[in-house]
């Protein structure tokens, strides 16, 4: 005789492997995912945009938003954030090509949440012209920016200090007579920034 199988008792079933439990990608479901951070993430030429996404930062977290600020090559996951803060360095009208890139891989992500994109670049006083045209944001980025639809986009002025800067950098400054200086007006960025603390906590567009 062979070996007993296994016994069964009454009104038992032999054990079975449990299926895997089935998961729905719904809005509804998404939605919960996001947890209640939001992200302050910049590509930097050297510095000033990085300084100005801390203090955007720093006023979110002020008013009680917890927020982590990242380069976005740090930046490997949307899921936790409820809502994006996106800045570039501007340099010869252009975004850095990492917060391009970030922009153009993450679009459908960003279409999902409120995000506001801001750009630092130009020195001197007066208007913030960086791209022409009135224009806010560089010409070839303006289709994704369309899609994704973003409460507002700001333009901050920059800094450009000569210590900084490759001999040719320099030269090109001096053929065009950019002004010199720290001209990042921080009142204005303090102010965009409560202004985008406000707009969460009240669940509505800025």
């Amino acid at each position: 005789m062979g070996p007993p199988g296994p016994r069964v008792l009454a009104g038992f079933a032999p054990h079975e492997e449990a299926a895997p439990p089935k998961f729905e990608c719904t809005p509804e479901s998404r939605e919960r995912e996001m947890k209640d951070q939001v992200l302050v993430t910049y590509a930097t030429k050297r510095g000033a945009t990085a300084e100005i996404a801390e203090k955007i930062g720093e006023v979110l977290r002020q008013a009680g938003l917890p927020t982590d600020v990242l380069p976005v090559d740090r930046v490997r996951d949307l899921t936790a954030y409820k809502a994006v803060v996106l800045g570039s360095a501007v340099y010869i009208g252009r975004w850095r090509k990492p917060a391009a890139a970030f922009l153009k891989s993450n679009e459908g992500a960003l279409a999902e949440r409120p995000v506001w994109l801001f750009s630092s670049g130009p020195t001197g006083e007066g208007d913030q012209e960086a791209f022409g045209d009135g224009r806010r944001l560089p010409e070839a980025l303006q289709p994704i920016a369309d899609r994704i639809r973003p409460r507002d986009i700001a333009v901050f002025h920059g800094r450009l200090d000569l210590k900084k800067l490759n001999p040719l950098e320099r030269w090109m400054v001096n053929n065009v007579k950019s002004p010199v200086g720290d001209f990042r007006d921080w009142e204005a960025i303090t102010s965009w920034a409560a202004s985008i603390a406000a707009a969460l906590k009240q669940g509505s567009p800025a």
